[in-house]
């Protein structure tokens, strides 16, 4: 018997949020993380968020489609104090929410590139490749699914 599966239940059977899941939602709203630290600098804070995003239409659409991890978030938080009972409802099509928040990110990846004029650069790489593990989690991940499956709403 495989027991490994008990470490995913909470103390009330319910199967809790995976971890990667919230590594995934700071990866779609990488662009929130960005201007939050940029606003713990004193002296300059638009050198941090031009190091990471040096055209400001990129970083305006990297928060607008940050935006909808950010409500992602809230719904986990809110889904798990159990308030308000119509975050219940959302929990069918939050796979669907985070494949579509995957695809705006891979356009703004896209548009980041058409931006450099096809420079590579490590940071557009290392986006390229966390966003394709970040997919197949999605798609292959028994505990996001068993998570997703568990607080539909059973009337």
């Amino acid at each position: 018997m495989n027991f490994s599966n008990i470490t995913w239940l909470d103390d009330k059977g319910h199967v809790k949020p995976p971890i990667m899941l919230y590594l995934l939602l700071v990866f779609i709203a990488r662009g929130w993380c960005v201007f939050i630290a940029s606003l713990t600098q004193a002296s300059d804070r638009a050198a941090l968020v031009s190091l990471f995003y040096p055209h400001k239409d990129d970083f305006l659409m990297a928060l607008a489609a940050g935006a909808g991890a950010l409500f992602i978030y809230a719904a986990v938080i809110a889904e798990r104090k159990r308030k308000p009972a119509w975050v219940r409802h959302l929990f069918p099509y939050m796979k669907w929410l985070l494949l579509g928040l995957l695809i705006v990110d891979g356009a703004l990846l896209i548009q980041r590139i058409l931006h450099s004029y096809y420079a590579y650069s490590w940071s557009m790489g290392l986006d390229a490749l966390f966003l394709f593990w970040s997919c197949l989690y999605l798609y292959k991940s028994k505990h996001l699914r068993l998570y997703f499956n568990d607080w539909q709403d059973k009337q």
